[in-house]
């Protein structure tokens, strides 16, 4: 038995790997994509080109506004003429904010009345808009301290210190390379298995797998481990180039982290194979794997948190695997994360890789009766 299944992992191995074509699509693809989608899929927010329309003549709006423009977050400032002249800056996406100042701030701060800056943002870009407009908060803020030290008001003696734990740079990337090596060796995993049947039956070697002397059992087995074997090293060649070339920190146990992703894996191996087995062409299962990887990232965390979902809604996320090794992942990368914590998002995977192992194996066999 176990023989001929070797022989079966074998000749699928071989099937993936003798293509010159697709051995470089599995080497260099993800390691591209690793290498861009750290560096541009960020939330940071730089560069980024404001409108200022400053109609108060005095000192204090114009040392306000010369804070804005020495800000290193705002490097292109357009100072608009006129309040006309606002409504096509956003529309035309020539900015995502405007800055406002009207004619009596100046006035206002030398009287020692309350004065008014007006932010008007793009709200398109929401999470953006939501970015400059704390960062138009501080500059503000730290306006109104010396504006208050100058003119000897007394305050509260109150320093705030911030500490950042885990990632002290807030350097956004750390954040994205161990999402991606969870996220790039998910897709490769479910490539390399979603074509394995459906590569069969578009060749016509189907038929033959059927008259051979293997069992159904066995070549459900046959089918998954490769998969699970391609997407665990795709995925160990994501944690090397991340930590040696990229130099994220990793902070945990490798062996946990190991652990974790071959179970990821293998639960992925067992999606991929139910897709396969609907499909009757490659084409039909590369479309598959995507219609799944899609929803699977969206609801993963990656992309936005969990907390900020409908509540409808996450009760869903816990049928996804990628939910649980992205915790894990960034928890061996960056706090050291113990096995206490590890273990509870382990499980999880486990009874879903059962479920799906075991329900694509069955169809699967339906399939072949």
């Amino acid at each position: 038995m176990w023989n001929r299944i070797l022989n079966l992992i074998r000749k699928e191995l071989l099937a993936v790997l003798r293509d010159p074509k697709v051995r470089m699509s599995l080497l260099f693809p993800p390691i591209i994509q690793l290498v861009i989608f750290t560096f541009a899929a960020t939330l940071d927010v730089k560069n980024v080109p404001i409108g200022i329309l400053n109609r108060d003549n005095g000192e204090q709006g114009f040392e306000l506004v010369q804070r804005f423009y020495g800000s290193p977050v705002f490097t292109e400032v357009k100072f608009l003429k006129a309040v006309e002249e606002i409504a096509p800056f956003i529309d035309n996406q020539k900015g995502v904010m405007v800055v406002s100042l009207d004619q009596q701030f100046s006035r206002n701060i030398d009287q020692g009345k309350a004065a008014q800056v007006q932010l008007i943002l793009d709200g398109r870009k929401s999470n953006t808009a939501q970015i400059l407009a704390g960062y138009a908060a501080q500059i503000v803020s730290q306006y109104n301290l010396d504006v208050t030290a100058t003119a000897e008001i007394k305050q509260q003696n109150v320093n705030l210190v911030p500490r950042v734990w885990f990632n002290p740079n807030i350097q956004y990337f750390w954040y994205n390379i161990p999402c991606l090596v969870c996220v790039l060796s998910m897709l490769t995993c479910l490539v390399v298995t979603t074509q394995s049947v459906a590569r069969e039956r578009e060749l016509g070697t189907f038929d033959q797998l059927l008259v051979s002397p293997l069992l159904p059992k066995e070549i459900v087995i046959g089918k998954v481990v490769p998969g699970i074997i391609i997407g665990f090293l795709e995925g160990m060649l994501m944690l090397t180039v991340g930590v040696l070339i990229l130099h994220v920190p990793f902070t945990g146990s490798l062996w946990l982290y190991f652990l974790s992703l071959f179970i990821f894996v293998s639960t992925i191996s067992g999606i991929g194979l139910f897709i396969s087995s609907l499909a009757t062409t490659q084409q039909q299962a590369m479309l598959g794997a995507f219609i799944f990887m899609t929803p699977a990232i969206l609801l993963s965390g990656f992309a936005t948190p969990i907390e900020n979902m409908p509540t409808w809604l996450q009760p869903v996320t816990y049928i996804i695997p990628l939910r649980y090794m992205l915790i894990i992942s960034k928890g061996l990368f960056l706090k050291a994360m113990p096995g206490s914590i590890v273990l509870p998002n382990v499980w999880p995977m486990v009874v879903i890789g059962f479920f799906t192992l075991v329900g694509a194996g069955w169809f699967f066999r339906r399939r072949l009766e």
